[in-house]
């Protein structure tokens, strides 16, 4: 028996909800003002007519709205976008307000999930919207994923657990993932296709504890670690309670590098590094690195990074 279909976001103009090429039409009807070739006429030139009819027909899934997750939907709405599978189950809160591009005093409490796709839809009111406002699960993961082009992590950065599964199900389905990692004042970016190195291989996280685990993605996130050397207070640190420091240049920063590297996947051209390659851009060092580290977290280089952290961050997670 198939899965019933997840929710689709209401319009936040009309009430109605998105749910493909019908809903479309009908939302085109129900908006005079909107024109898709009008809203996004100016993407032409770096893109041709053909590739942004083909965006438009393509869905990206984003697991996790908040810093990184909420401005990836943006900013990819504004690319054109058609289709999303938008998956938190938190609301916004007063903590979010430095980074997260739908904190605001007028969405305090209101679910992530809500906010984030009446804000895309008043930038798209055409676009399919499915919604999974309870996050990422075994039992759902599959629907989340399906119809999906590729994959853009957003989900917290302590959630590893939920991390591993979509990665996993992301290789298992033969769907590109990309995670973009807000880092200091900078981002790190890493593309897991499905034809060449996985996540687990990169990484190197089975039968690690939780410590552990934060440790080897921190290492694996940015091998070229260039955000080191200007964390100002390094007890804001705290990996034990779930706290690490945040900035809103890096999270723009992630969103600007993503859409680019999801555009080259979703398009099929450009060029494209995928893991054990990284790349790394650091705004504050104004400083750019790409690595290569075969074998991932078990390469030699990334043992010695890994011996460094555990000493730098010793009292931080236990």
């Amino acid at each position: 028996m198939a899965a019933p279909a997840p929710p689709t976001a209401p319009d936040p103009l009309t009430g109605t909800a998105g749910t493909g090429e019908g809903a479309d039409r009908e939302a085109s009807a129900l908006q005079p003002n909107f024109d898709y070739g009008t809203a996004f006429s100016r993407n032409i030139g770096w893109l041709t007519l053909a590739e942004q009819q083909r965006l438009r027909r393509s869905r990206v899934a984003i697991a996790g709205l908040g810093g990184v997750g909420g401005v990836h939907l943006l900013t990819l709405a504004r690319l054109g976008v058609g289709g999303f599978s938008v998956a938190d189950f938190d609301v916004f809160e007063l903590h979010n307000f430095n980074r997260q591009a739908g904190a605001t005093v007028s969405r305090l409490g209101v679910a992530k999930t809500s906010a984030m796709s009446a804000m895309a839809l008043d930038i798209n009111p055409e676009l399919d919207l499915r919604l999974f406002d309870g996050g990422v699960d075994a039992a759902n993961v599959e629907q989340f994923l399906d119809g999906a082009d590729a994959y853009v992590d957003g989900i917290d950065f302590f959630a590893i657990e939920a991390r591993r599964l979509i990665f996993a199900a992301c290789r298992r389905r033969g769907i590109p993932a990309l995670t973009a990692a807000p880092l200091g004042m900078g981002v790190a970016l890493l593309h897991f296709d499905p034809r060449a190195m996985s996540f687990e291989d990169y990484f190197r996280l089975e039968g690690q504890s939780h410590h552990e685990s934060l440790l080897r993605f921190i290492a694996g996130l940015s091998p070229g670690m260039l955000q080191a050397g200007y964390l100002a207070d390094p007890t804001a640190v705290d990996l034990a309670r779930g706290r690490v420091p945040s900035t809103v240049m890096a999270c723009e920063l992630c969103a600007g590098v993503m859409a680019t590297e999801a555009l080259k996947v979703l398009l099929g051209r450009g060029p494209l590094r995928a893991a054990p390659w990284a790349m790394q851009f650091d705004a504050y060092r104004q400083r750019l690195r790409w690595t290569w580290r075969p074998f991932g977290n078990a390469n030699p280089l990334q043992r010695m990074l890994l011996a460094v952290l555990r000493r730098r961050l010793a009292g931080a997670g236990q």
